[in-house]
């Protein structure tokens, strides 16, 4: 499988994907922690993280995959949400809830 048939299964086949650097558990950027803890507080179940540096083709190709030029990377039901910042809006917006809520992942 090539990795932008990876990228396409991950998303497609998960309700939340974050693609991120380090794991949920040890986040290895600010930006990714940050992402974690609002999903966290959000109440998300079954978060399917990927750690991008694992797998250096796999973080420039999800940068590719939804043309944006950073990670973290948020995807709910097989769309593109957005990076740290956008998250960060909407979670204190309240749309992220919401969204998380019509996609019943939480």
């Amino acid at each position: 499988m090539d990795t932008k048939q990876f990228i396409e299964q991950t998303v497609s086949g998960n309700q939340v994907v974050l693609f991120m650097k380090g794991t949920s558990q040890f986040p290895q950027c600010g930006f990714s922690g940050r992402a974690v803890q609002i999903l966290k507080s959000c109440g998300v179940k079954n978060l399917v993280t990927v750690n991008v540096l694992d797998d250096e083709e796999v973080r420039q190709s999800v940068k590719e995959y939804a043309n944006w030029p950073t990670i973290p990377q948020l995807y709910v039901n097989g769309q593109f949400v957005g990076g740290s910042d956008i998250m960060t809006e909407m979670f204190q917006s309240g749309e992220l809830q919401e969204l998380l809520k019509q996609a019943q992942v939480v």
